[in-house]
């Protein structure tokens, strides 16, 4: 099981008061995980990735163990402390503006 924290504006459009379990397949990937919660939570389709290309969405941002994953492939196995649920995997949401 890894641990995912959401944004407060998605933990409440997926109606989450906190951190979600996620139960992910070996090889556990930053794809994967992001598969595994869109199929628990499908209002998230297309809000963290693009419906169609599945890239991630430009005002938002994964870490994991104080690495920033945002620009990686989807293939990219997640930190051992992530797949052991020691560490969470954040997604978060940039901040822009000026």
């Amino acid at each position: 099981m890894i641990r995912v924290e959401l944004p407060y504006h998605l933990r409440a459009l997926a109606k989450l008061s906190g951190e979600t379990l996620l139960e992910v397949a070996a090889p556990v990937t930053l794809g994967a995980a992001l598969d595994a919660l869109e199929a628990r939570f499908p209002v998230l389709r297309g809000a963290i990735r693009d419906h169609g290309t599945l890239k991630r969405r430009p005002f938002v941002r994964f870490y994991a163990c104080k690495e920033d994953l945002s620009q990686l492939p989807a293939a990219t196995p997640l930190p051992e402390a992530v797949v052991r649920g020691a560490e969470p995997l954040l997604i978060v949401g940039a901040m822009a503006g000026g």
